[in-house]
């Protein structure tokens, strides 16, 4: 059902590698990446930066690193060094500093992540590489790496600022390590800032000066620019000392002067921003529709949706692990590749389905338009 190109053995699942595979390939419903695409700007400067690739990237990664900072905290004077930059390092995906920050616990810690039902799964293998003991999303035993996806990908879960405050102060050991992941966060709105931990230093501060608890915030830049091939991520440190640590373990020059060069850019793109905002609820509400619609011609059970409005997918209970492969295979089938369930979230009865423009989205319908049989024999 799904492609070998993981080391099962040694990797973790992730969606995004069928449309190599598929002949038909049309479009790529598999991962969360923004709906509009890449913003033309950022991939321009990306494209210019490629004729230097003879040069090694700024080992201080500027001017792109002051860009995200001002991004992060534009209130800040644009002629005085931004807002925590200090504390903010970028990285080759937030998949390297999630690696980076984990080296930095003790074997054998107590891990658990968030409350929810799945969670994006690289932050426990990487807890599992290093031997950490691991427990369960209900656990009441303080955890000393602590790892929270908000929103959560793929359940959509969202926790505001002030629960998120709470819930760490409740869960988190004593001189523990919390990761923080608000990569689908900035989808919110124009006032994502007033809502994200990274305007929270005097809560981050007074977590490690009372307890010893840092906190590291996170995110990864490649699904709100549609840049997953070029891997960013940055990572806000608890203090400018925590930042510098992680700089000692980082390899030199893992983020390439094309990556750093479509930040730069791309951190000072607001017409794009505005214009994800605007499209993004409206397509998403477009396909919670569709689907729905879809749902009622099977004559099936009814399907439970998940997520936020404002997130870029749709996490989809269709109450039965054969309609749910019917549906990932006949996707795959019509060049529109969905997500599973399955593989690493293991909820064999999930799909989930990024948000894309309604005409793309007539095509996956149209895949599913057969399938009703498959609903008859799951009810």
């Amino acid at each position: 059902m799904f492609p070998t190109v993981w080391d099962t053995k040694t990797q973790q699942f992730h969606a995004g590698q069928d449309w190599k595979h598929l002949a038909n390939f049309k479009e790529d419903f598999s991962v969360t990446t923004n709906a509009l695409g890449t913003p033309k700007g950022a991939l321009a400067a990306a494209h210019e930066a490629l004729n230097h690739c003879h040069h090694y990237p700024p080992a201080d990664q500027e001017p792109a690193r002051t860009s995200l900072a001002r991004f992060l905290w534009p209130a800040t004077p644009s002629s005085s060094v931004p807002e925590g930059h200090a504390r903010l390092l970028i990285g080759n995906g937030a998949s390297e500093l999630i690696d980076l920050i984990t080296r930095t616990a003790p074997p054998g810690c107590r891990w658990r992540s968030g409350p929810w039902d799945a969670q994006y799964k690289e932050y426990e293998r990487a807890a599992v590489n290093i031997g950490c003991e691991l427990l369960p999303p209900d656990s009441t035993t303080p955890a000393d790496l602590l790892c929270l996806v908000n929103p959560c990908n793929p359940t959509g879960d969202y926790m505001s600022l002030d629960r998120v405050q709470a819930w760490i102060s409740a869960h988190a050991a004593d001189n523990a390590t919390v990761m923080v992941d608000e990569s689908m966060q900035p989808w919110l709105g124009r006032d994502f800032r007033a809502d994200s931990l990274t305007s929270a230093a005097a809560f981050a501060a007074d977590l490690y000066a009372r307890r010893g608890i840092r906190l590291y915030v996170i995110h990864s830049w490649t699904k709100l620019w549609s840049c997953t091939g070029l891997r960013l991520g940055s990572v806000v440190c608890p203090t400018a000392e925590a930042c510098q640590q992680l700089k000692r373990y980082q390899v030199p020059w893992s983020v390439n002067g094309m990556a750093l060069a479509f930040l730069d850019h791309v951190a000072r793109d607001t017409a794009y921003l505005e214009e994800t905002w605007r499209v993004t609820a409206e397509w998403r509400a477009s396909l919670v529709d569709r689907l729905e619609q879809l749902n009622q011609r099977m004559g099936g059970a009814e399907w439970q949706v998940w997520g936020r409005a404002f997130l870029s997918w749709v996490w989809l209970d269709v109450g039965s692990e054969a309609l749910a492969d019917a549906m990932v295979d006949a996707a795959r089938a019509a060049g529109t590749p969905i997500r599973s369930g399955r593989p690493g979230y293991e909820r064999p009865t999930f799909i989930r389905v990024a948000v894309r423009a309604p005409d793309q989205v007539d095509v996956l319908i149209q895949a599913w338009s057969g399938l009703s049989a498959h609903a008859q024999l799951s009810s």
